[in-house]
């Protein structure tokens, strides 16, 4: 389906791939990793600019159609539902050419094209596609100017997955997404008609939703079967064998290094320590997989810890207008050491409670509490945005640190991974990863009490999130995280609050537990209820439906007639062999059994002739009841 072959690519001198290779098949939903800054994305619009021949090194199949969610998201007056039944543009363009169609058989051929394709539970399947990607019946009717970014770009997420195109290429899809959509779109993309071609670092994403994994390394690529955790182990074996093997050979090398060294000026000697030169120039180092040291995210704690409990919310209800609550009823503690996973879908109010324990936001009604000397650290998306963007990593650090020496400062965004080159690198051209480790050198500086971390992983690749999910199980503070990324929170926490109708409680259960019950929920919307449609549609459907109910009839009449045709040949075979004029003088037994056969082939026919008069009928009939003459 998707061929790279001997991918030989540039960028300012740096070689990103070369001559790299991979083969994706049909139906494999292919998950594509590997470090920050390796080439991921740029492969990615290597593939899209493929598809007008430029590059023959990347090859797609005849007629495949490529789909990718475009960076420009859907910001008109247009609702999602009609932004989404939008992307599938042959219902679309058939659909409007069936109000103007005048010739009879055009129609025709519209309306049975139609019903090929579903066309008339497009609006029941763009409506579940939504749904799973959080947006409620009432949100689908709305423009979608009337929505942010980051949900526009799950607008445009579901109509690239509505258009069902036959290879899909998905950048960092989750990252948009809460625990709720990651798990919907999971469930997708394993029965997703085509295939698949997603960067993701979600691990659970990549154990669950994909068949295999592209691992991007040293400028190549390299295909594993299975998920995240089968690569990683696979891989693990071949650094493991890799390793041994090259031991061995520089055991020998060694010792034939040795021989050359000691034998070489005697005569009775030199032939062999001369095989051994030969020897020692024809071998072939093996290759090692070179894995760069990641750098660490430190996170030092509070210096002493505080007396529980840090923030307690007693029947509080909190909300931005008088009178209109956001979350009612809340009844929460946080203790010093707590882990707390705070899950539920976007819109509900993970960010209104957040800002409530930072006392961003103070109670409508009942009391919140919170500790005196407390210190919060908060991440979230729009405090990496809120970065000065001309100031570099130095500058921001120097803000924090004026009594400190150079080297002091240095020595800080070192140890959070920003070196001295992208240390002097204005903060809106760093990358994503680079601006969340410099955020986390920012918010850690005071030693918090409670880390607030709103999708902190979002980022970061599979190292640098392992890093942080190091740095987390060692910090000594309380956490409170939301988060998409499920191995993060089954890493992190210990307890795991929901929130929903318009309140926060406890789950009593796992985050697998949690996982199953949003499948569970998936399954049941995936049952598309009723709607009603405009008449004219309505009547195309009704037509279609039709069709389909007498297509069985239709079917077994067409069945008859190449069968009788069939046995009229044979019968003819039959008369020209007969025809030979001593043929029952000189093979009798052949010419009984010749004719035998013609006698059985005519009686075959005429019952075939029968029933299939009655097949006509029956067809002709029902056609006639279900109005299509």
């Amino acid at each position: 389906m998707l061929h790279i072959n001997d991918l030989t690519y540039r960028i300012e001198g740096r070689v990103l791939f070369d001559q790299a290779t991979l083969a994706i098949s049909e139906g494999q939903k292919v998950g594509l990793v590997g470090r920050n800054g390796t080439g991921k994305s740029t492969l990615f619009n290597l593939i899209k600019a493929s598809v007008d021949g430029h590059d023959d090194s990347i090859t797609i199949r005849k007629g495949a159609r490529l789909g990718a969610v475009d960076q420009e998201v859907p910001s008109g007056p247009e609702s999602l539902i009609d932004t989404v039944l939008a992307a599938d543009k042959e219902r679309s363009a058939l659909l409007s050419e069936a109000e103007t169609a005048t010739d009879p058989h055009r129609i025709a051929y519209i309306h049975t094209r139609l019903g090929d394709i579903d066309a008339y539970s497009a609006e029941a399947r763009a409506a579940i596609i939504l749904t799973g990607l959080g947006f409620n019946p009432e949100e689908q009717l709305k423009p979608c100017s009337d929505f942010s970014g980051g949900w526009r770009m799950r607008v445009a997420l579901a109509a690239m997955l509505f258009a069902e195109p036959d290879i899909l290429l998905l950048d960092e899809p989750t990252n948009y997404l809460d625990v709720e959509g990651a798990v919907w779109l999971e469930s997708h993309i394993k029965t997703y008609p085509g295939t698949c071609f997603i960067i993701s670092h979600d691990r659970d994403f990549l154990n669950s939703g994909v068949t295999h994994i592209a691992h991007l390394r040293e400028g190549k690529l390299f295909a594993y079967a299975g998920g995240y955790d089968s690569f990683e182990r696979a891989l693990a074996e071949q650094i493991r064998l890799n390793m041994a093997l090259r031991a061995k050979q520089d055991d020998e090398r060694r010792h034939l290094e040795s021989f050359v060294t000691r034998f070489r000026a005697q005569a009775n000697k030199a032939k062999q320590a001369q095989s051994r030169v030969k020897r020692l120039a024809k071998m072939t180092p093996v290759s090692t997989i070179i894995t760069d040291p990641i750098a660490p995210i430190d996170l030092p704690g509070p210096e002493r810890h505080l007396s529980p409990p840090m923030v307690r919310f007693d029947n509080a209800q909190l909300g931005y207008e008088p009178g209109k609550a956001v979350l009612r009823s809340l009844n929460q503690r946080i203790a010093p050491d707590d882990r707390i996973g705070l899950l539920g879908k976007n819109g509900e109010g993970k960010s209104t409670f957040a800002k409530g324990i930072m006392g961003i936001l103070n109670a409508q009604e009942g009391f919140i509490k919170r500790h005196k000397k407390m210190e919060i650290g908060y991440f979230a998306q729009h405090q990496i945005d809120a970065l000065n963007p001309t100031e570099s990593a130095y500058d921001h650090i120097r803000e924090l640190m004026p009594e400190a020496t150079e080297a002091q400062r240095r020595a800080r965004l070192a140890s959070f991974g920003l070196g001295q080159k992208n240390s002097e690198t204005a903060a809106g051209d760093l990358s994503g990863g680079e601006k969340a480790r410099l955020l986390f050198s920012l918010i850690g500086f005071h030693q918090p009490h409670l880390l607030v971390l709103d999708e902190p992983a979002n980022h970061l690749d599979m190292d640098s999130r392992a890093e942080l999910i190091k740095s987390l199980n060692a910090y000594t503070g309380a956490v409170l995280i939301i988060s998409h990324d499920r191995n993060l929170l089954e890493s992190v926490v210990d307890r795991l609050w929901v929130v929903r109708s318009g309140t926060v409680e406890t789950f009593d259960g796992s985050l697998e537990d949690y996982r199953q019950e949003q499948l569970d929920r998936a399954r049941a919307s995936k049952k598309p209820k009723d709607k009603a449609l405009p008449k004219a549609q309505q009547t195309r459907k009704d037509a279609a439906d039709a069709r389909k109910r007498i297509a069985p009839l239709r079917k077994k009449s067409e069945s008859y007639e190449p069968k009788i045709e069939t046995l009229k040949g044979k019968i003819a075979a039959i008369d020209k062999a007969l025809s030979v004029s001593d043929l029952f003088t000189n093979n009798t037994e052949k010419a009984v059994t010749l004719s035998q056969n013609r006698v059985n082939y005519e009686r075959l026919i005429e019952t075939l002739e029968m029933e299939w008069l009655e097949a006509l009928e029956a067809y002709e009939t029902t056609k006639k009841a279900e109005g299509l003459d």
